[in-house]
């Protein structure tokens, strides 16, 4: 009589496709999982870096520049004191009094000089000014309060950072039981413990999730998977969808937080700096330098108002303003014309 081989039943061949199943998606995770974390890595220490190069790149101008920018303040100073002296002193008719004020509006509207202050607080916010730290701190802004308004424009909604949290605070108490220096009795590994909880107690603080979890990673590295237990590679597998989700968050996060650093006025700076410091220039020496330029502009306009206030120049020649002013509008004007040819495709010499 024929033996009779008994197939395999329903049961055994659906528990094996699911274990097999379970496998390919923990591998696929945890390959997701180890390139989030070096993601998250790389772009926070992008992220770092350029906020101190903004840090370092105000500081650099501030203690380069400040002789410049008091040369500034000095002559903006003074124009204004001069045309408070005209007005006060000189005696000009209902139209022609408008058109000297008229002047003095357009070079505050040029932005030339300063708009008009309360003249009697002058010194002292001219002392202010180049008080040190407030300075320093208030060229680009302080790094930590952009920081913390990158970050709090980037925040997630309640539920997500209520989950994140928890999220964290788990897998820091299941480090914790897992490395905490009074549960081994040897010496060398309780040292060796004591040095990974401060890692773990300093990511806890800074809600640094990606940290903690690569820890945890590091400590289970080289353990097998229980092939033959559903309920742990499900668990695991669970487990490892909610971290990466996690991880996917923290690193969007980071990278919109990066375009907001660089889309503000100082971050857009600091990357114009860069494109110029490949050629070799120092970008603080070029904007120095056009500092020093318009210090010159300034200078002559100072003169010209100088000139006029101990009438050296009658009203006319005043009211047609500084030679220098006329060169420069002609040049603006040759500039313009000569854009919109090219953008005509003509080409023009003067």
């Amino acid at each position: 009589m024929a033996r009779r081989t008994s197939s395999p039943s329903p049961m055994t061949s659906t528990t094996t496709l699911a274990l097999s199943s379970l496998h390919i998606r923990i591998e696929a995770l945890e390959k997701e999982h180890q390139w989030l974390l070096k993601q998250i890595k790389r772009k926070q220490k992008e992220l770092n870096n350029f906020v101190e190069q903004m840090r370092s790149f105000a500081t650099d101008i501030f203690h380069r520049g400040t002789p410049s920018f008091k040369k500034l303040a000095a002559l903006d100073e003074e124009i204004h004191r001069l045309f408070d002296e005209i007005f006060a002193t000189r005696k000009f008719g209902k139209q022609t009094k408008k058109n000297v004020e008229g002047i003095y509006r357009n070079l505050q509207m040029a932005g030339i000089i300063s708009p008009k202050r309360d003249r009697d607080d002058s010194d002292t916010e001219l002392d202010e000014l180049f008080e040190t730290d407030k300075q320093e701190k208030e060229f680009f802004g302080s790094s930590q309060n952009n920081r913390e308004q990158y970050q709090h424009e980037s925040e997630f909604t309640p539920t997500s950072k209520s989950d994140e949290s928890r999220k964290i605070r788990n897998t820091f108490l299941r480090l914790a039981e897992i490395f905490h220096p009074d549960k081994v009795t040897d010496d060398e590994t309780q040292m060796r413990h004591t040095e990974i909880m401060k890692e773990i107690n300093k990511a806890y603080q800074e809600g640094d999730l990606a940290r903690l979890l690569e820890i945890e990673r590091q400590h289970e590295a080289g353990e097998s998977v229980e092939s033959n237990n559903e309920d742990d590679l499900t668990r695991k597998c669970n487990r490892l969808e909610q971290e990466t989700e996690f991880l996917k968050t923290q690193y969007e996060t980071i990278k919109r937080e990066l375009r907001l650093v660089k889309n503000t006025p100082e971050g857009m700076i600091v990357a114009d700096c860069r494109k110029v410091a490949k050629e070799g220039i120092d970008p603080i020496d070029q904007m120095l330098e056009q500092v020093e330029s318009e210090i010159e502009v300034i200078a002559n306009i100072r003169d010209f108002v100088k000139d006029f206030r101990e009438q050296k120049i009658t009203i006319k020649e005043f009211l047609c303003g500084p030679p220098l002013m006329k060169q420069m509008n002609q040049e603006v004007m040759e500039d313009l014309l000569e854009q919109m040819l090219e953008d005509l495709g003509v080409k023009i010499v003067f």
